[in-house]
């Protein structure tokens, strides 16, 4: 994720932290109730918004999800909802240490739970498992090169080169390459209407 103390897009850790704390807060979420959620624990949470740590894309995400939003929306402001063109060198990138990558294609809009990515799995690389999103969300995947094995609810999928995918998002899911070679892959999300409301927390397991 950057070099550790900024992002693809220049946001400071600072930044996302601040982010982080004003999404929980504005839900009214207590520190300890976002931890529970997320599966995260209480210190990591605190030492994040306060940006004194850089998460792992998986606890990224699983902040994201227990919010009910998106990395992408922590990570940049929502534009106007009109034609965005997003330049190679303006898009996000959040790299994670097990060596693979998330690349947000997708700008921000207003009220818009939608998020487009491309990701590189390094040889051998297990980005681990993803917390299920809400009730009505949906992901959609699809294999550049390499060989993806997507697991939904336990069960592994083997997607190669131009294969496609579906699941409901509120399924575990987890995506590892078991080749020698990378894998990239494209995913697109819509996240359901449910998650506006953070009453309850994610089934299963934890964190895509």
């Amino acid at each position: 994720m950057g070099d550790g103390n900024t992002f693809s897009s220049g946001l400071s850790m600072g930044e996302l932290g601040a982010r982080i704390r004003a999404e929980r807060r504005a839900r009214s979420m207590a520190l300890e109730r976002l931890a529970e959620l997320s599966g995260v624990s209480r210190s990591m949470v605190s030492e994040v918004e306060r940006g004194a740590k850089t998460p792992s894309v998986l606890v990224l995400d699983r902040l994201a999800t227990a919010l009910g939003t998106s990395i992408a929306r922590l990570l940049d402001e929502p534009v106007r909802p009109d034609v965005v063109v997003l330049p190679g060198d303006r898009q996000h990138v959040v790299r994670d240490p097990s060596g693979w990558e998330r690349r947000i294609l997708s700008p921000v809009l207003p009220d818009v739970e939608f998020e487009f990515m491309r990701t590189t799995l390094g040889p051998g690389v297990d980005a681990g498992e993803f917390s299920p999103h809400a009730p009505g969300s949906h992901e959609y995947v699809a294999v550049e090169t390499g060989c993806l094995r997507l697991t939904v609810d336990g069960v592994p999928h083997r997607l190669e080169v131009g294969d496609a995918a579906y699941f409901p998002g509120n399924r575990r899911h987890a995506f590892a390459n078991d080749s020698a070679g990378p894998c990239v892959y494209y995913l697109a999300m819509t996240l359901g209407p449910a998650a506006g409301s953070h009453g309850r927390p994610p089934h299963g397991g934890h964190d895509g």
